[in-house]
């Protein structure tokens, strides 16, 4: 649903939800670029003897956490409710008890305070979160997206106009790291173990593959990786050898960052844009960061990432989203629901 915003003068408060997996997030944003507030109640100790998120247990968490979550961002940002202009939750992609949580809350907040309600598409925070470091980003800018679920090249040619250009064909980078992390034993998330490993690992010790797939492709499968390394540690146990963790770390996390940097060079030079920003959890691996903006460098081309902390799951990425859907008028009607598959737009070709 969509109205013409009249235009205001006064100061514009966005209250962002984010309850798609196991963080029960909310934060206040003042005029898309002061964050008032944000809190964050992590399940991660609760799900870490599972070896993964168990969908139950983290829509009961998220049933327990978010009334003293949000109660704790409107008392950090000093707004009573009536006060704000907006509440922008996520309502997809994501485990779908989770994701109710935060939709039905999100409805009673902004329904009580007689605000607009903005859906905010979970991915779509992601990228967002880097306007928080600069809003002043020029378009066309390319988006790398590199999370749990998701591995998306993008071309943002406006606010709310984008075509993706690559996506994963079956792992994402993020699920690949969960899986090696947890067949390495180093534990759950798997991002920051394997980097943690990987600090003290030669890179070059495996000759794993790096999937390019189709000539000018700019997909991305992971799979084949990941079945590399899976078959190195297999093999070696059938034989009885130890194999290096943190050598076997290293070369696995060299080949995924590999793959993403080159494919982020061709879309640049296909699209000609002059800027690429990097998003979503995988965002915060330091190697991942410094090889890109290298990379990025040779071209002439700026490189934004949002800090780490903001790169995984957080409600501050949800509430600037928000913001520009407020600013045009985006509004969601009072039957939004809880969209677990929600995609976003099609592949086009450039």
């Amino acid at each position: 649903m969509k109205r013409a915003l009249a235009e205001e003068k006064k100061d514009r408060y966005i209250l962002g939800i984010e309850t798609s997996c196991d963080e029960t997030a909310a934060a206040v944003l003042k005029n898309g670029t002061e964050l008032l507030s944000q809190v964050i109640a992590s399940q991660i100790d609760t799900h870490q003897r599972y070896g993964g998120v168990v969908p139950e247990i983290a829509s009961r968490e998220h049933a327990v956490h978010f009334a003293p979550v949000v109660e704790e961002a409107m008392r950090r940002a000093r707004l009573s409710f009536p006060q704000l202009s907006a509440v922008a939750v996520t309502y997809g992609p994501g485990l779908v008890g989770s994701l109710l949580v935060g939709v039905a809350g999100a409805k009673a907040i902004a329904y009580a305070a007689k605000v607009p309600l903005i859906g905010v598409h979970h991915l779509e925070g992601h990228i967002y979160a880097n306007f928080l470091r600069r809003s002043d980003v020029a378009f066309p800018f390319l988006a790398l997206l590199v999370s749990g679920g998701h591995t998306h090249l993008l071309l943002f040619e406006a606010h709310g106009r984008y075509h993706i250009l690559g996506r994963t064909r079956d792992d994402a980078a993020g699920e690949a790291f969960d899986k090696i992390s947890r067949t390495l034993g180093l534990g759950y998330p798997g991002g920051p173990g394997i980097e943690k490993a990987a600090l003290t690992g030669k890179d070059t010790a495996f000759a794993f593959p790096r999937a390019m797939l189709e000539a000018g492709s700019l997909d991305f499968s992971f799979s084949g990786l990941k079945s590399a390394v899976l078959n190195t540690c297999n093999t070696a146990a059938m034989k009885g050898e130890s194999l290096n963790t943190p050598d076997l770390a290293a070369s696995f996390q060299q080949a995924v960052i590999d793959v993403l940097v080159r494919k982020s060079v061709l879309a640049l030079k296909r699209t000609q844009a002059q800027t690429l920003l990097l998003a979503g959890g995988v965002a915060a691996n330091q190697a991942l960061r410094s090889q890109l903006a290298r990379a990025m460098a040779a071209l002439g081309v700026e490189f934004v990432c949002p800090e780490p902390a903001l790169c995984t799951d957080n409600a501050a990425m949800i509430a600037v989203a928000g913001y520009y859907h407020y600013l045009a008028g985006d509004f969601a009607p009072w039957t939004l629901n809880a969209v677990p598959g929600l995609v976003l737009s099609q592949p086009c070709s450039v």
